[in-house]
């Protein structure tokens, strides 16, 4: 599937950490003014004359231009730009699935949307809110099965806490549908960070 100017493009801040998810039209007006270096495969960063002159090539995603095509950069490195925002997941059905990775958090099944629900752990008949922290993905027979219980109650098992998706969370949200293997070694260090907090704290 072709994106064109709407292809995702991740933005690391000049420390190489990633700042937030972008898309194609906005990097390249950032590439052609200079606050950001588009990085190729080997992480190597260039600015927009030497881009352009790079010609597309493998599952490159380009586009047309008068001067022929030019790749759509997969990263782009910001020149100055030094902090890391925070940034806020809006609740929604959809980002719960994100979030659990489209799995049923009781039987651990992975499953399509239309046969995902969104469970409230604690249940709303028992005052149970619709928090991050007290919704989980489910499939319609865990769903079923637990009705209005709790987890304890029916003999079911969360792997897991639900909690609110961090920033880096947040960057994995924003990049749906579509990550590039480039991508990876950024997303997977800050995961390693949190996992590192998460266990000291």
């Amino acid at each position: 599937m072709s994106y064109g100017l709407k292809a995702p493009v991740l933005v690391l801040n000049r420390h190489f950490q990633p700042v937030r998810v972008t898309n194609a039209r906005r990097a390249f007006v950032m590439l052609y003014v200079g606050t950001a270096r588009a990085l190729d495969a080997r992480y190597e960063p260039h600015d927009f004359e030497a881009w352009a002159s790079m010609r597309p090539h493998g599952d490159d995603e380009a586009i047309g231009t008068a001067a022929g095509p030019i790749r759509v950069p997969r990263i782009l490195l910001l020149t100055t730009y030094s902090r890391v925002p925070q940034a806020t997941v809006r609740l929604s059905r959809r980002n719960v699935f994100l979030r659990d990775g489209f799995c049923c958090q009781y039987c651990l099944r992975k499953a399509s949307v239309r046969e995902l629900n969104l469970d409230h752990v604690v249940p709303r008949s028992r005052g149970g809110r619709s928090t991050w922290d007290n919704l989980v993905t489910s499939c319609r027979d865990c769903n079923l099965r637990k009705g209005g219980a709790t987890p304890e109650e029916c003999g079911m098992r969360l792997p897991k806490h639900p909690v609110r998706p961090t920033w880096s969370a947040a960057v994995q949200l924003a990049a749906a549908p579509r990550r590039f293997a480039e991508w990876e070694p950024f997303l997977a260090s800050l995961s390693a960070v949190e996992a590192a907090i998460e266990g000291a704290a």
